[in-house]
């Protein structure tokens, strides 16, 4: 009887049958389906950069690339988003291997290419010079031949020292790709990196096709200054005006930071004088000072050290309606630091915040106050500098924990040190223990203890006389000095 009510515990009635066919099955079974769960892209894109990185080892794998990539990625859904991402992880020496991951995505995985999808390709190989592979990927895909694209190209090129190639890429450029844009794109990347000839030969060899403007007259003047050539970028501005059109306020910006330049390379004291001639300049051609002016102003009087000026010039900037920007502040702020201003630089840092800043005062920009103030022994002033980093949110790094606490335990602090060492640990700052010296200054000497020496008889006995001598000579009467007539 026992038996068969149990059977028909365990056992489902007919009624129940049907409808336990038609409901899901159980979770349990569904963990041992074969299908896999889409990847997350960014653990796709580790893949992909793991996957260029075998293939870039020594000796490689014995199959093709094609072969490789349709083997591991043959259910990847590309886009220009994740090929950036998987480039942004590869390892350094991945350049042909990034081209054939192209090649693959394109051909076998309908990757459109597009200028958005081949300029990190192309950005990836120029930046570890492969500039051969950059030239066949061009070939291969012209219509994928696009602004960004040109852009990346061209840049690194002037990056690696190979103006003549970039002039080159240019002029072979097609019909429809070489306007304006282009060629504005050529005269940026070598203006940027140094060659402003190149980009001057080239501007006035297709003069007659692309007639330079405004922006191509800029780059070149503001390449030319910051070359430090400023009789090439005073030439341009003269023939510019005289061609009718009138330099921008950044290239005479950058024609005044190279005049200051060269005064502080050969004589500072005649930096003022100079600057204010190319002001009155700027004045008679009807170009009005801005906030650029006077950072480079700023800036350039804080390198030789005169503070003073350079505060006085930050009063006077709401003369000419100017309001100071974040580069002008941290330069500043810097400045009265090294000059052991203390109290004036935290007052400018509480300006900078109040004037909206205060997302420029990030890690660096307090790793920069922390190592001024250490350089010039303000340990306790670089503490409440490092505390208010804290306090405002930016995790400190491993610079800022290993200076502090080298600088702590050279003012014979070690307690702090050791207390500062325990919190980068407890945060996860890999910090390594060494080992560092006292300096001596902040070592308090010793006092010796006078142990009061046992005299021998002899001294004694000299002692002695030498006090009955003075108590008999004290009874002698002294002869009065005489009145002279």
């Amino acid at each position: 009887m026992w038996r068969r009510h149990l059977l028909r515990r365990l056992l489902p009635s007919p009624a129940t049958g049907a409808t336990a066919a038609a409901t899901p099955p159980p979770p349990f079974p569904r963990h041992l389906s074969t299908a896999t769960a889409p990847a997350p892209d960014n653990s796709l894109a580790s893949s992909l950069a793991a996957a260029l990185g075998a293939l870039s080892t020594t000796p490689p794998p014995a199959t093709t690339p094609d072969s490789y990539f349709s083997l591991h990625f043959s259910d990847v859904r590309p886009t220009n988003a994740l090929l950036a991402e998987a480039l942004a992880l590869s390892p350094p020496a991945t350049s042909r291997a990034a081209a054939d991951l192209f090649r693959f995505l394109v051909r076998r995985r309908s990757l459109h290419p597009s200028d958005g999808a081949l300029a990190p390709i192309v950005r990836h190989l120029a930046r570890r010079r492969d500039f051969p592979a950059v030239r066949a990927l061009i070939q291969e895909f012209p219509t994928a031949l696009g602004p960004a694209t040109l852009d990346a190209y061209l840049h690194q090129l002037a990056r690696a020292g190979r103006p003549t190639d970039a002039v080159k890429v240019f002029d072979e450029l097609p019909e429809q790709l070489r306007n304006r844009e282009a060629l504005t794109l050529l005269v940026s990347s070598l203006s940027s990196e140094g060659f402003p000839s190149h980009a001057e030969r080239a501007a006035k060899k297709v003069a007659n096709e692309i007639f330079p403007d405004d922006n191509i007259c800029t780059l070149l003047v503001s390449g030319y200054a910051n070359a430090g050539k400023l009789d090439h970028a005073l030439r341009l501005i003269g023939e510019t005006r005289r061609g009718g059109f009138q330099p921008g306020l950044d290239a005479y910006n950058a024609v005044l930071d190279c005049v200051c330049r060269l005064c502080r390379k050969k004589d500072p004291l005649r930096m003022a004088v100079e600057a204010e001639k190319f002001l009155v300049d700027m004045e008679a051609n009807g170009i009005p000072r801005d906030a650029g002016t006077f950072r480079v102003l700023i800036t350039n009087l804080c390198k030789i050290r005169k503070t003073e000026d350079a505060m006085n010039l930050f009063r006077r900037m709401g003369e000419w309606g100017c309001s100071p920007d974040a580069d002008t502040y941290l330069v500043l702020i810097r400045s009265l630091y090294q000059a052991a201003r203390i109290s004036e630089g935290d007052e400018m840092m509480t300006w900078m915040r109040s004037a909206g800043f205060g997302d420029k005062l990030d890690r660096k920009a307090y790793y920069g106050f922390i190592k001024i103030l250490c350089g010039i022994e303000r340990v306790e002033h670089a503490v409440k500098v490092f505390r208010m980093m804290k306090g405002y949110g930016h995790a400190p790094g491993v610079k800022s924990y290993s200076l502090l606490i080298e600088k702590l335990t050279k003012h014979n602090l070690g307690d702090r040190a050791n207390a500062l060492f325990r919190e980068a640990v407890a945060r996860g700052v890999s910090v390594a223990p060494g080992e560092y010296k006292i300096d001596k200054r902040y070592v308090k000497a010793k006092k010796e203890k006078k142990v009061k020496k046992r005299l021998t008889l002899p001294e004694k006995m000299r002692l002695k006389s030498k006090r009955l001598y003075k108590l008999r000579m004290s009874f002698v009467k002294k002869p009065r000095p005489r009145m002279r007539a």
